[in-house]
């Protein structure tokens, strides 16, 4: 038997390097193809470059389509909005507050510093796009759980400001890292940073550095200390928000990071940082034109801040309806108001403003009550109270005592100083009893009643105590619209916006989303609202539609308030004096009732001239103010009513028997308080 041969067989064919020896792995010689030749390797090369040349090329025609580049070297035009209300009627036209270009070799080198310091401190370093910047603000933003750092650099900022609009979408981006890369080509760095900071938007309607340094130190920007220079590179990040005209706190508070930027930048030394001394405000007020209505002068700072460096004409579309507005402009002025003022705010369930007044006339007083005023709601505060006591288990059937209080040192009374006895949640909210809402309070604990203001969008300070429950604590009148849109929507909190919501990233929405409320709350909170406006002391405002909503009258009559919805929207009328001193004889079954129904059944296309309040239950008592009065002619009952005064006479019954029901017990002690809130009802 022959042996194969020990070594290599030749068979005439030289063997390829990658057959001679193992194979790699333990593969086959064969499955390892040859290296590729270094010149078919530079070929692969150049076609990959020219496909990427003509990417670029095809950008850069398709930018000089959409947005010339030669605009980007032209001087910006100042801005100006146009207010748009969503059918399309112009509400207001605002211009800016301007001056002169500043430049970069005239100014003290801390100014230019700090806002490098804050914005874009590889400025001078990048070709107008920084990566490193890009990849800080991503972490940054992605350990905060949102978007609270952006990578544009100062030269991107300008870009966008040139002439594209504030969207978020990817041509967008694009088309601004483009032009970011032309003007760095064609300007030098200091141009750049001069035609920026001449631009930029500083808040009070005032665009450029020169125009801010004026307007909030009265002095050129040449002049800029390093405090001052650091307040006002400080207000970019949200130029209306921390204006220091009206939030000067949260102003220090940014300038003190953009020092501490400076720092950690090598513009300043730790010592000059402990040296600096936060800056002091000397403003000088520009003169300028109304914006026409207090709902434009609400959303208006919002409009500028979307548009932050987007310069020329713009027109912001709003949330307003023009025909709801003139109809609560109608509802105002046919009410007799005398030298009382009056607010109303009406929005969707959703949180869209779509009519506000903030008073009698926007020309005698630009004061927005809708707004700028914190009043004590009253009783449309027990919204909370009795939300507190559903989420604590009880139900609108449970029974509460509707006596006066005689422990402890607060002795709330009801409006007429009238008892009822034991009495159902149901009849207690229809009826507004202050006493049974303060035992209601204790019971399910103030903090618990907080925290559900605090659910239902109420961000003004509350006090922890027990007349709370009465509406005490002072809010705005949009933070309680907010609250009964929560009701209306089935869902909180509902922020109230003037401006449609800008888009929001998925993981926004996921840390915004709203609460639902459970169904058994929020059918229990409903049945209380549609007592108390069909039924209750809100009587004055029912509708044929289903009507939903709560009075509140402070004490000595100082604020009348009616909230409610119906028809998909909500309203809240307040009606008071700018002094706060009383109006006898008003209620928020009265006036603001009657301006809710006057308005609310307009707005819904619903007709009123037939309408009557529906008759009230056997166990509730109406709005009106009852008076008894005995008299040798019969017992003569006296009611104030929405339909005027109304006359009862019966006849004398010497031995008729004492009545069955809880008799009124006599008035409380001279001791008791005199401070205390005893609210009238109506």
């Amino acid at each position: 038997m022959n042996e194969a041969p020990s070594g290599p067989v030749d068979f005439g064919a030289t063997p390829h390097a990658a057959t001679t020896g193992p194979a790699p792995f333990g593969g086959p010689p064969s499955s390892f193809p040859p290296p590729t030749p270094f010149r078919k390797k530079l070929r692969i090369l150049a076609w990959i470059a020219a496909g990427l040349l003509a990417i670029f090329f095809a950008l850069v025609a398709w930018l000089a389509v959409t947005a010339p580049l030669s605009r980007s070297l032209k001087p910006i035009a100042p801005p100006s909005i146009t207010l748009i209300s969503a059918d399309a009627k112009v509400i207001a036209r605002k211009g800016a507050i301007i001056d002169k270009p500043v430049a970069i070799a005239d100014l003290p080198k801390r100014v230019p510093e700090a806002f490098m310091a804050i914005e874009d401190r590889r400025f001078y370093s990048h070709w107008g796009i920084d990566p490193r910047g890009i990849a800080r603000a991503m972490w940054r933003n992605l350990w905060a759980g949102g978007t609270k750092e952006g990578g544009s650099t100062i030269t991107q900022q300008l870009a966008k400001g040139v002439f594209l609009n504030n969207d978020r979408t990817a041509g967008r981006k694009l088309r601004e890292a483009l032009i970011a890369f032309w003007l760095e080509a064609w300007l030098t760095k200091d141009q750049i940073l001069e035609r920026y900071l001449s631009n930029v938007y500083f808040g009070d309607n005032v665009y450029g550095l020169r125009a801010a340094s004026l307007h909030y130190f009265n002095r050129q920007p040449e002049r800029l200390t390093v405090a001052q220079a650091a307040m006002l590179a400080g207000l970019l990040k949200a130029p209306s928000r921390l204006a220091p005209t009206s939030n000067l706190e949260g102003a220090r508070a940014r300038a003190k990071l953009v020092i501490h930027a400076m720092v950690e930048a090598g513009f300043l030394t730790p010592e000059q940082e402990r040296e600096t001394r936060p800056a002091i405000l000397d403003v000088t007020e520009a003169p300028e034109s109304t914006s026409g209505t207090y709902f434009a002068d609400w959303v208006l700072p919002e409009a500028r801040d979307r548009a932050g460096a987007v310069y020329g004409a713009q027109d912001v579309t709003t949330t307003m309806d023009s025909k709801l507005q003139k109809i609560a402009e109608g509802a105002a002025r046919r009410a007799p108001l005398g030298k009382a003022q009056v607010a109303i705010v009406t929005m969707k369930p959703d949180g869209s403003v779509v009519a506000m007044i903030g008073g009698k006339s926007y020309q005698k007083s630009a004061f927005n009550r809708a707004i700028q005023a914190r009043r004590q709601p009253g009783s449309t505060f027990k919204l909370f109270v009795y939300l507190a006591a559903f989420r604590a288990g009880m139900t609108p059937d449970d029974m509460i005592d509707d006596t006066p209080i005689t422990e402890g040192e607060y002795r709330p009374a009801n409006h007429d100083r009238k008892y009822r006895g034991r009495i159902t949640l149901r009849q207690a909210f229809a009826v507004s009893s202050n006493v049974a809402a303060v035992r209601l309070a204790e019971k399910v604990g103030i903090r618990n009643v907080i925290r559900a203001a605090r659910d239902l969008g109420v961000r003004s300070p509350l006090g922890e105590d027990p007349s709370l429950a009465l509406g005490t604590s002072e809010i705005t009148l949009l933070e309680l619209t907010q609250a009964y849109a929560s009701v209306a929507a089935g869902a909180y909190p509902v922020i109230g916006h003037g401006l449609p919501p800008e888009e929001q990233s998925w993981l926004a929405k996921l840390m915004d989303r709203q609460k639902a409320f459970s169904d058994d709350e929020l059918e229990m909170i409903r049945d209380l609202l549609s007592s108390a406006a069909n039924r209750g002391t809100g009587s004055a405002a029912a509708l044929r539609t289903s009507t939903f909503g709560k009075t509140g009258t402070t004490q000595d009559n100082r604020d009348a308030l009616f909230v409610g919805y119906a028809g998909g929207l909500v309203t809240a009328v307040w009606v008071g004096n700018d002094d706060n001193t009383p109006l006898p004889g008003i209620a928020g079954g009265g006036i603001p009732a009657r301006i809710w129904r006057d308005f609310t059944s307009r707005a819904i296309g619903e007709p009123t001239e037939t309408e009557t309040p529906a008759d009230n239950d056997e166990d509730l008592v109406n709005a009106i103010a009852n008076i008894s009065v005995e008299t040798n002619i019969g017992n003569l009952s006296i009611g104030v009513g929405p339909n005027g005064l109304n006359l009862d006479i019966a006849p004398l019954r010497p031995t008729e028997p004492a009545p069955s029901g809880p008799v009124a017990p006599p008035p409380l002690p001279a001791t008791a308080p005199a401070q205390q809130p005893a609210e009238k009802q109506q």
